[in-house]
Formats: structure tokens, sequence, C-alpha cells
């Protein structure tokens, strides 16, 4: 589950990185230690029952190495590992929940280069989907491993969709509509009471990253700067969004949304029937079979408008990542541990089993021990597709996300101006945000 920064702050920590790290000469040696004796340091954002997985798996771990202990910081979010890996503090694996850390710690050299590692010991990057092993390097450093990952699709309630007439989820922007505006009730007053689709750019999981699916719009050029306003499928879908706010009324929408549980509790709009259809990631099956087990659903590939409808079946893709910290005082046991969390077959299956994430090895997504239920395999289906996609890493993390974030909330709202130089704002503000990074 991504948590968004503003483009201020993502730029922000990435210029800590840069100004507190350099490229570590590491020298690794050329045989694998034949026995693993020592501590090592797990830093990663999980906590309570999460937690409690990533700790069952730490435990086989141990089990299998008995002369390693790993000593676990739960509860450590990007921040507080980018700060404590400038500030040289005892760090020997870091979790991120976000593969937009990517580029500031490769090119930073806050996470080591795990290509020594990888090559000495033969492990077999083809394990890895394209998508997931694309998101773990930057400009040929590969500093990170895929420790699990999120597809993205749409949830569907299907007694709301029954009826309303429908026996089918739609696969396309234009279908969603239409079933939206049928499935959405007002009371006396004129006020929303049950919504078909929320619209609005910001809510929950509406996102840059997953509109831009439905297009299949591309974010930076080769050389890394922004490609927005060359990328015509942006226009189009912020027209299209727009004008399916504007039917139902920003204010109106703004209100509604206002009254909505949190995202990440049993209030969850979804979860209570306030909203018909909703994108989401996989994760959310896990909350549904423990906060709402009743309710009626079916997941399905995000809808394309339809002259994008050939891309149909793919998703974003994003996820956890793992890599090793720049100052590990033990990078051998932190290699140890950080390859049996990302290649050793029962431990992806047993994160994937507790975390409810999709696994990101072939044969943990063969394996008879994975648990899937029909909405499930939805996203395990999206992960494979070859039309899935994912964020570009770059040395502004998140940022280029969140500057078209900002702009498209200004355009929802009427207050975007023209879209063609709204567009190339977003341009100059990405672009002068790398020339910071990168300085003078």
């Amino acid at each position: 589950m991504k948590r968004p920064l503003s483009a201020l702050a993502a730029v922000s920590a990435v210029a800590l990185l840069a100004a507190c790290s350099g490229p570590s000469n590491q020298t690794i040696d050329p045989t694998a230690p034949a026995h693993l004796k020592g501590t090592v340091s797990l830093w990663h954002f999980f906590a309570d029952r999460e937690a409690e997985v990533i700790q069952s798996v730490v435990d086989d771990f141990e089990k299998a190495n008995p002369d390693v202990k790993v000593d676990v910081h739960s509860g450590q979010d990007d921040e507080k590992l980018q700060k404590a890996i400038s500030a040289g503090n005892n760090v020997d694996v870091g979790i991120s929940y976000s593969t937009d850390i990517v580029g500031a710690f490769c090119s930073s050299g806050a996470f080591r280069d795990l290509g020594p590692y990888i090559d000495r010991d033969g492990v077999d990057l083809s394990q890895f989907s394209d998508t997931t092993a694309s998101y773990t390097q930057f400009e040929g450093t590969r500093c990170a491993l895929p420790v699990l990952a999120d597809a993205y699709g749409l949830y569907v309630n299907d007694d709301l969709l029954a009826a309303a007439g429908y026996d089918h989820a739609p696969k396309t922007l234009e279908e969603l509509e239409e079933m939206a505006l049928a499935m959405t009730t007002y009371n006396a007053d004129g006020s929303i009471d049950v919504l078909g689709f929320n619209p609005l750019m910001g809510y929950y999981e509406n996102t840059p990253t997953n509109w831009a699916m439905t297009v299949g719009a591309t974010w930076l050029k080769d050389d890394g700067t922004s490609n927005i306003s060359s990328d015509p499928g942006w226009a189009e879908i912020l027209q299209w969004q727009k004008d399916f706010v504007d039917q139902i009324g920003y204010d109106k929408l703004q209100a509604y949304s206002a009254g909505m549980g949190q995202e990440f509790s049993a209030d969850n709009a979804f979860q209570t029937g306030k909203v018909a259809m909703n994108f989401d990631g996989e994760y959310r099956t896990a909350f549904i079979a423990d906060q709402a087990p009743d309710l009626n659903y079916s997941t399905v590939p995000i809808p394309t408008l339809a002259d994008h409808s050939d891309s149909y079946g793919g998703g974003y893709v994003t996820g956890n990542i793992g890599g090793i910290a720049k100052n590990s005082k033990n990078p051998e046991l932190a290699w140890a541990l950080l390859e049996y969390l990302t290649t050793n077959t029962d431990a992806v299956v047993k994160l994937s089993n507790g975390l409810k994430n999709a696994p990101t090895t072939k044969d943990a997504l063969e394996s008879p021990d994975l648990e899937v239920t029909p909405q499930f395999q939805t996203f395990l289906d999206i992960m494979q597709s070859p039309n899935s996609k994912t964020t570009p890493p770059s040395k502004v993390g998140a940022g280029y996300q969140q500057a078209m974030g900002d702009y498209w909330n200004k355009y929802q709202q009427g207050d975007g101006g023209d879209l063609t130089d709204g567009l190339k704002g977003v341009d100059k503000t990405i672009n002068d945000s790398l020339s910071l990074v990168d300085g003078p």
C-alpha cells in the first residue's frame, strides 16, 4: 500500500539521501560463507498483525540458521528508514513500502548494489516478473529485491450491480460511468445516499498511477524528464474524469467523500456498501474477509477507455522492496536474510498468505500452498499480464507522481486553467525537481 508524500517532501527526502550518502566502495568475499553466525538488523514498516507475519518468517530463518539472531525494528516507515541510513545507524536490511525510493536509494548508494551477491550466488532473476524486476533497479544498478507486490483492480459490489440491472462488471470506463450513474441513489434533499463509483482524484486509491492504466499513459522520457504533456493519454483521461465529476457535481461528491469512513478501517465505503465500485489493491481482500465477511463482491481488472481496450487485463503493479543499507555492519548476514525473504518459496508463500499481498516469484505463484480465492486470483492474473505496468524509478522518488496529482486536484474542481498549459506546467515542476536533486 503506497503512502504518498507531497512533491516537496519527496524531493527533500531524496536530497537528504544525496547529501548524506554516497556510493559505497563495497567488496564481497568470492564465496558465500559456509556457516552463518552473528546478529543482523531488519527494519520494516509493518505493525500489529502484519508485523507478526514478518516475525513468523524471521523465526523460520533463525530456526534454519541457529547461530543467527535477527534484531527486528518494526513500524519504521520510509522517512525513519531514510533518516536512520543517512545518520549511519545500525541498519542491515531495510524494507520499504514503496518502489518510489529505488531511484534515490540506488543512485545515492543508500542501498548497496546487490549485483555482486546475485552474480556470486547465481540468483536467477528470471523468477521475478519483468515488472517487479524493473522497479528494483535504477540506471543499471540493482539495489533492491521485491518483497511481495501490490496489483490494482476494480472491486464490484455484486448485489448493487444486480439491483441496477447488470449481470457483468464493466470493462470500459464508458460502461463504468453508465453503471455507476445507474447505481447512484439520492436522498430527498438531493445529497448522495449510495454512490456507484466515486470519480474524485484523491479518493482512496483514485491515484494518477491507477488512472494512467486506463489509457496507457506514460510518465517519463528515456532521459528521466517528464513526458506528461507529450503523451495524449493524460489529457484524454483528465478530460473524461472531469466530465464524470461534473455530471454528479464536484461539491456534492466532496461532501459525500468527507462523510466516508477511513480507507483502512472497517468503515471503508466499499465495505459498508456506500460505494458500489472501487479501485483497490489485492490486500483489500484480507480487510473484507476480516471486517465485512458477508459482502458479496467480485474483482476485475481496471477498465480502460474504449479506444484503449487492447490494454485491458493489466493494472498498476508496485510493492514492497528490500535492500542492504550502505553502512551495514554484517552485509553477508544481511544478504542471506534478504535472499531468504525474497527468493525462498516457503518464505514468500507464507508472507503472501499472511499479508495477502501478491507473491513475486514464479515458484510461489505456482505453489499448492498459496491460499487463493477467486477475488484474489484476479490480482495474480493482473500481476502476470503483459499489459501491467509500474511507475518508473526516478531520482525525485514519488515527486513526479505527486506533481501530477496536485494539478489534477485543481483541474477537477475547475481551477486548472487550460489543460494543455496545465500539463506543461506539470512537466516544468517535475523537471525543476530533477534539477534540484542533480544540482547545478
